[in-house]
């Protein structure tokens, strides 16, 4: 049997850009994105500290060290800069495994490492 754990999370970062205009997607700082051993074009959940809101896309990668986290596309209807979020990544793993797995939580300051 497989289930879905968490694999990784990056807790509580500040939308910096939120753009309408774009396909869609989360813009992650390169560095951030490194340390929560997340990959580009990765599936994530955002859940929104701010307003509650909560919906999945996938990732872009962001110029490092800049502690970028934009939200594009229709997504910025439910983040606005200045937002507080979670950004998590789930795996499949058999249940055996998972018993014994641990996630990669980073908690960045100012969106930065």
């Amino acid at each position: 049997m497989f289930i879905e754990v968490l694999k990784s999370k990056i807790h509580r970062v500040t939308v910096t850009e939120a753009d309408l205009g774009y396909i869609g997607s989360i813009t992650i700082d390169e560095a951030l994105m490194d340390a929560a051993n997340m990959i580009e074009n990765e599936r994530v959940d955002i859940y929104n500290i701010t307003n509650g809101e909560r919906f999945s896309t996938y990732v872009i990668k962001g110029e490092r060290n800049t502690g970028v986290i934009g939200i594009n596309g229709a997504a910025a209807h439910k983040a606005k800069i200045g937002d507080l979020i979670i950004i998590a990544s789930y795996a499949s793993m058999d249940f055996e495994e998972a018993k014994t797995w641990h996630p990669t939580v980073v908690f960045p300051k100012e969106n930065k490492l």
